[in-house]
């Protein structure tokens, strides 16, 4: 967890192949996994969120999953456990091309 900025930014870009200036919210969480950070380009400049543990450690996506909602990600920062969270039915906007 010593990347800066800027060092996390050329991750997103080199190693995910995405881009980091979409205002998309990318979350590197360190090798214990007690360590996490937020990155996101806000309009004008980067967004940088870290947070360490004093006990415990983050959840990773087990099966393999890269992208997030902004409500799992709620759920990771308060340290619930994602598999054994069951959401209720929602309404669910289906997107025209």
């Amino acid at each position: 967890m010593r990347c800066g900025i800027y060092s996390l930014a050329g991750l997103v870009q080199n190693d995910l192949g995405m881009d980091p200036l979409s205002g998309d919210v990318f979350i590197f969480i360190g090798k214990r996994g007690n360590q996490l950070r937020l990155l996101q380009w806000d309009t004008d400049g980067y967004a940088l969120y870290s947070k360490r543990l004093e006990s415990g450690t983050f959840e990773r996506p087990t099966d393999g999953k890269l992208l997030i909602t902004s409500r799992e990600l709620s759920l990771v920062l308060q340290g619930v456990k994602l598999a054994s969270v069951q959401l209720r039915r929602r309404y669910e906007r289906s997107v025209q091309a």
